[in-house]
């Protein structure tokens, strides 16, 4: 059984379970999310929960297993996601940076548009990042590094 399903099946929360192990609350939702925990911390969860503390290694193990089994798209499209959304707040910071500048160029206009350079400069970046995000571009992607890799390893 899991850190999770042994608290749970006492009926406490991972409020209660911290507080009797001495632990913090993030501490406990640590372990029950099988990431890193100290070894001190595991003693004293298996001593609350009165279980043998190699139990609690392979329960621990097991969570480990279910976050790594993720299936490859799921991990993909949390990537795709990421990747979507750091290019949108980096679209928004460049359009609301662009509107300051284009308004300071317009109240302080000496008859030359040099707002122009750094919305071209930036633009290319914003095009560059739109490419990557939303894989229109894969240059150096994980197929290149793969074949690369490949290409290394088969020489003599």
């Amino acid at each position: 059984m899991t850190i999770r399903q042994l608290r749970q099946n006492r009926g406490w929360s991972q409020e209660q379970l911290a507080e009797v192990a001495g632990l913090s609350v993030r501490t406990v939702q640590r372990s029950e999310k099988g990431q890193t925990v100290g070894a001190e911390s595991l003693k004293a969860i298996a001593a609350v929960l009165e279980v043998d503390l190699a139990q609690l290694h392979v329960a621990q193990a097991s969570d480990e297993t279910l976050v790594a089994d993720t299936s490859a798209e799921e991990q993909a499209a949390r990537q795709h996601v990421k990747a979507v959304k750091s290019f949108y707040s980096h679209l928004l910071s460049y359009t609301g940076v662009m509107v300051l500048l284009l308004l300071i160029n317009v109240f302080t206009y000496s008859g030359y548009w040099w707002v122009v350079w750094p919305a071209l400069g930036w633009g290319i970046g914003v095009v560059s990042h739109a490419a990557r995000a939303f894989d229109l571009i894969d240059l150096f992607g994980a197929d290149w590094e793969k074949r690369a890799i490949e290409k290394r390893l088969n020489k003599p």
